[in-house]
Formats: C-alpha cells, sequence, structure tokens
C-alpha cells in the first residue's frame, strides 16, 4: 500500500482548521474576558438553560472537575447563578444572569463574523457539500476512537 504524503492527510487539514478556529475565538473572546470554555457554556445555557455541572462538562469536553472550577470563577463574576436542584439537593443547577447574556449577546456579535465569512466563502452548494463532508469526518472520527477513551 503506497504511503500518503503528510501533506494530504485529512487528520492533518482537520488539526490545523480547528487549531485556526481556536486561535481565533481565543483570540476574540480574550477581548471580553473569557476562556472558550466560559464562552461554551454561555452559548449552552442560553440555548438550554438550566443544566448541572455534568451535563455541561459533557456539552463542553472537559472534565467534570474542570467545569466545577470554571462554573465557580463564573458564578463569581455574576455570569451566571447556581441553585441545589429540586430533584438532588446536592447537584447545582447553572442558569445564565442578566449580565451574562448581555457578555454573551456582545461576544457572540464578534464570533459570528467568521461564521459568516466561511460561509460567504463557499457557493451554496459547496457550502452545504462542505457542511455534509464534516459531519461525515467527524463520525467516522467518533467511530474510530476507542469506547473506552470516549
Amino acid at each position: 500500500m503506497p504511503e500518503v504524503p503528510v501533506e494530504e492527510y485529512v487528520c492533518t487539514r482537520i488539526r490545523r482548521a480547528e487549531q485556526a478556529l481556536m486561535a481565533h475565538h481565543e483570540g476574540v473572546l480574550r477581548g471580553y474576558g473569557l476562556t472558550m470554555t466560559q464562552y461554551t457554556v454561555l452559548l449552552t445555557l442560553s440555548r438550554d438553560d438550566g443544566m448541572s455541572g455534568a451535563q455541561l462538562a459533557r456539552a463542553c469536553g472537559v472534565t467534570q472537575q474542570s467545569m466545577a472550577t470554571v462554573l465557580t470563577g463564573m458564578q463569581n463574576k455574576g455570569l451566571i447563578d447556581r441553585q441545589p436542584s429540586p430533584v438532588h439537593a446536592k447537584v447545582l443547577i447553572a442558569t445564565l444572569t442578566p449580565d451574562g447574556r448581555d457578555l454573551l449577546d456582545r461576544a457572540y456579535q464578534e464570533v459570528i463574523v467568521l461564521e459568516r465569512a466561511l460561509t460567504d466563502r463557499f457557493t451554496p452548494d459547496e457550502h452545504r457539500l462542505f457542511c455534509e463532508f464534516l459531519d461525515r469526518a467527524t463520525a467516522t472520527l467518533v467511530e474510530q476512537t476507542p469506547a473506552h477513551t470516549r
């Protein structure tokens, strides 16, 4: 089987794209005093307010211990509020505060500029296909990941 040159690796391209995306977002979010994880928490709560730390950790792809630290910091900044769950008193449910929603709205206006620029880079058919290809690549990556590491 012929060896594929490194510059043709799909995984290399995905990694470079992800690194460029993260660098962009981190640069934008730094101006708002947010990390990528904090921004993702705000965005997630804006779509489904009232989540536990465990749910947010899964949504953000971090450990529960890391998320606990992130949520404490966000609560101290007044971006979220946490109250005991009506179902499990030991579980705290995070919700957005008005300040958190305002900060998210302002940061989102800058982050969405990149989304629009990427969309504009392709014709509508290319954009649809590109998204389909990314979804298929993601599904393959998930399928190929050993179950014990997921």
